[in-house]
């Protein structure tokens, strides 16, 4: 299985052999999805807090009597139909577990998710990204441009800090290391480019 390696200008360098047991699997619907539904559980840091009408400061005296002033009964201040009052069903702070996929079913579904990427044609292989200095999200542009790409998922080998600040502020445009791969991300993106050393950082880690 050989894939086109192209320039960083479009035009085609060379061919490159790709692993069958890297991206010649099978998809595993039901694995990938155990993947990535842990991965996004352990995103949630859990510390999102609001505060019930107990929780709020202030509102301990009754605001008027209970009876005589013609107006609705009220107890508090704090009620959360008043402004400033608590919240109704209030999240409060939650000590989540992370859930935990061992290295074998990680390294089966990233296979999964692979082999998938290149059966729908969604990996672009290119021989290297090279950013001139002072790093522009205009070369950024001229770079998707050439490949003939609206937007993609660039997974390098190690982080490229050149790169990152010249697409900091473009959304059509992100960038991932394969240490901190979000499958997620690489299942929704519309094409994914990959450099030589990508390919043989993958045969790594995922063989």
């Amino acid at each position: 299985m050989e894939i086109q390696v192209l320039n960083q200008n479009g035009s085609k360098d060379s061919k490159i052999e790709l692993s069958k047991n890297i991206f010649g699997q099978a998809f595993n619907e039901d694995l990938v999805h155990q993947l990535i539904t842990t991965y996004i559980a352990n995103s949630h840091q859990g510390t999102k807090g609001q505060k019930n009408r107990s929780a709020v400061r202030g509102g301990g005296r009754k605001p008027w009597k209970q009876k005589g002033t013609g107006r609705a009964r009220a107890g508090t201040i704090r009620s959360p139909i008043w402004k400033g009052g608590g919240v109704t069903f209030a999240h409060t702070y939650q000590d989540i577990k992370p859930k935990k996929i061992n290295k074998k079913m990680y390294r089966s579904a990233m296979r999964s998710i692979w082999s998938k990427l290149v059966e729908e044609e969604k990996i672009i292989a290119i021989n290297k990204i090279s950013i001139d200095l002072p790093p522009k999200s205009s070369q950024v542009k001229l770079l998707l441009t050439d490949l003939g790409l609206k937007s993609a998922l660039a997974i390098l080998p190690a982080n490229n800090e050149t790169l990152s600040l010249a697409s900091k502020n473009l959304n059509e445009f992100n960038i991932q290391t394969i240490s901190s791969i979000d499958p997620s991300a690489l299942v929704k993106a519309e094409k994914v480019l990959i450099t030589s050393e990508t390919l043989e950082s993958l045969n790594k880690i995922l063989s």
